[in-house]
């Protein structure tokens, strides 16, 4: 079988259960794609975690997966849920919150 380097097989259909399930109080992530040009980034958040405000330096696109999730941009509060995904700008805060156990994929476009 063919892999990249962070052990995900290349050519093959897998679903969001092979990248990583949930644990208790905590936040799972797993890195897809590491390149030059961005990431592709798997996360897995409990209920009630999250990630604090901060910034990152590129855009970024978060595309739920499945459950419920409450992400702030500049201060706007959106509630997102499976199927549905969001633009993070660069250079603006933004934070990250379960309502519900869910799981996200997040790109970021480092140019």
């Amino acid at each position: 079988m063919n892999e990249m380097n962070t052990g995900i097989p290349l050519a093959q259909v897998m679903g969001s259960t092979f990248l990583g399930g949930y644990q208790n109080g905590a936040v799972v992530s797993r890195t897809i794609i590491d390149k030059e040009p961005g990431t592709v980034t798997f996360f897995a958040f409990d209920e009630g975690q999250g990630l604090s405000e901060h910034t990152a330096p590129f855009d970024a696109l978060v595309h739920i997966l499945e459950g419920k999730a409450e992400i702030v941009i500049s201060g706007k509060p959106l509630v997102l849920e499976k199927d549905e995904m969001v633009v993070m700008p660069a250079n603006k805060p933004h934070s990250l919150r379960a309502l519900k156990k869910f799981k996200m994929i997040l790109t970021m476009i480092r140019a």
